[in-house]
């Protein structure tokens, strides 16, 4: 941070302008009144091309390539990233050790004619970019059409009222910032649909050398969503998860033991392997280790080309 102003980047779309707004309220709750704090929008390879799954173009980094550039640059001092979106390993040179309180992690299901994913009529088109979505819809309902679909929230929601498809599935967090909860047809309980790891966090990334602004994003920090997010973030890590592993990992902290719940599919989505287990509090990174060996054991390996 060279000035009194600290340039927050972020990706250009509806959905993480309000959560780069966010950010910045955050960080200036924190400074002093001589601080102030701009956003930069950014556009990055992910929001571009969106003809093919992440996997076909080399991944989840695709959404944070460009920003973590202008922050090594120091063309900006704050990268804000939804963390489902990020990689679990860590850009050399940048850390990410703090995350705004989570929003809601659960999934939503849009349809026409507000249906149930139990209702709609056989071979129905459900759109998703992610086969943990996928795979996980298809143990409630094998006998329909799942079919890739990318964009942003209100391109996805166009591309239903345009008949391309008959629902579609997206992240409560998403459809609630935006105020677009009357559209929800069903929303699924944690355990129906176990979330990506990390959904709907906002993690906030600076330079490792970056003294002042770790000090700031150190008070930011939520604590609860941190501890959380060591243990789902770490089953990714020991599974060496990328965007082709269907998996979803769910911390959540009650009576200071945290609970963690954790499925992975095979790459054709016919096996499937769950592990719940919990620790103290302060165990986060062990916990979320031992789930990802257990899934990993179980799986032998057949979550991988």
């Amino acid at each position: 941070m060279k000035s009194n102003k600290i340039i927050i980047g972020s990706r250009g779309s509806k959905l993480a302008l309000i959560y780069a707004e966010r950010a910045k309220a955050e960080i200036l709750k924190i400074c002093d009144d001589k601080k102030d704090a701009e956003i930069k929008c950014i556009t990055t390879k992910g929001d571009t091309l969106l003809d093919k799954r992440l996997s076909e173009y080399g991944g989840k980094g695709l959404f944070c390539k460009k920003i973590e550039e202008e922050l090594l640059e120091k063309k900006i001092d704050v990268a804000v990233h939804a963390l489902k979106d990020m990689p679990f390993q860590e850009t050399e040179g940048l850390i990410t050790n703090c995350f705004l309180k989570r929003n809601d992690p659960r999934e939503v299901f849009i349809s026409k004619e507000n249906k149930k994913i139990e209702n709609l009529n056989t071979n129905a088109t459900v759109g998703t970019s992610s086969l943990r979505r996928e795979f996980q819809l298809k143990k409630i309902r094998n006998d329909l059409n799942y079919k890739m679909i990318r964009g942003n929230i209100d391109t996805r929601i166009k591309k239903l009222n345009d008949n391309l498809y008959d629902a579609i599935i997206l992240s409560y967090a998403g459809i609630k910032s935006l105020n677009l909860n009357k559209k929800i047809s069903q929303t699924f309980s944690t355990s129906q649909i176990i979330p990506s790891a990390g959904q709907g966090v906002i993690a906030l990334q600076c330079r490792k050398d970056d003294k002042d602004i770790i000090k700031i994003l150190n008070k930011v920090n939520h604590q609860t969503t941190y501890n959380c997010i060591l243990a789902e973030r770490n089953v990714l890590k020991t599974l060496e998860g990328d965007c082709e592993t269907a998996v979803g990992a769910f911390a959540k902290i009650e009576d200071e033991k945290i609970y963690l719940e954790a499925e992975l599919f095979s790459i054709d989505g016919k096996q499937r392997f769950y592990y719940k287990a919990f620790k103290d509090i302060n165990c986060s990174i062990e916990l979320g280790k031992e789930v990802g060996e257990i899934l990993k054991k179980e799986s032998k390996n057949s979550y991988k080309r």
